[in-house]
């Protein structure tokens, strides 16, 4: 019987012991097998990434609230959702923070009281209620040192009786600049705020039109953006 004939003797023997190299490769490609395995795993475990525009344009809000101007004029050229190139809404703050409301608009001793009165110590500082551009500021007869500045639009704030002016005519304020200190100047009795809003150059009651601009003078409130 010739060598191919003959019947194959099951291998008795030990088995030979694997080099060093080849147990570490076993390992090794185990090793990137099951990597792999939970990558894929965690990658179907995930949530999709969303494209919600509103969380969007508040982490972007955040970025901005935070970061320097030049940062923000990068952004601005880069990102739709900035909104540092959207004009702010017109700001309306109160007069000054306290004060006593003493008097309303309307008859008052067989005239018309155009304005509120607005008791506070004397000095006591007040502000422009909007930005705008001072075109008073001086002495002018029952008003004492008056200040009235043109917010655009027809609309025109009047502030009276003051003591002492901080603003010059001309000059372009901005909500919250101190314009003048309470004082008792003119026709008056006893230091206070006299305030005034004139539309087209007529006075309107200024209790209804602040509160359509977020400031409720009664209550002391404002809600500082309308």
């Amino acid at each position: 019987m010739d060598e191919a004939q003959q019947p194959r003797r099951a291998y008795r023997g030990r088995r030979r012991a694997e080099s060093p190299r080849t147990r570490y490769a076993a390992v090794f490609t185990t090793a990137v097998v099951g990597a792999g395995i939970v990558a894929l795993g965690v990658s179907s475990a995930l949530p999709e990434p969303r494209n919600d525009l509103s969380l969007e344009a508040s982490g972007n809000f955040d970025d901005v609230s935070v970061r320097g101007s030049d940062d923000r004029a990068s952004r601005s050229r880069t990102n739709p959702m900035s909104t540092v190139n959207v004009p702010a809404p017109d700001v309306w703050i109160l007069p000054m923070q306290r004060y006593t409301l003493t008097s309303f608009y309307g008859e008052r001793w067989g005239r018309l009281h155009p304005g509120v009165d607005l008791g506070a110590p004397q000095g006591t500082p007040f502000n422009a209620v909007a930005a705008g551009k001072v075109i008073l500021c001086r002495w002018n007869g029952g008003y004492g040192y008056n200040v009235m500045i043109d917010h655009g639009g027809g609309i025109v704030t009047v502030y009276g009786h003051a003591s002492k002016l901080l603003c010059k005519e001309g000059q372009l304020v901005k909500a919250g600049d101190r314009i003048a200190l309470t004082g008792n100047t003119g026709h008056s009795f006893g230091a206070h705020l006299h305030f005034e809003v004139r539309e087209n150059d007529k006075p309107i009651e200024p209790l209804a039109f602040m509160r359509k601009h977020g400031v409720d003078i009664q209550k002391h409130t404002e809600d500082i953006y309308s």
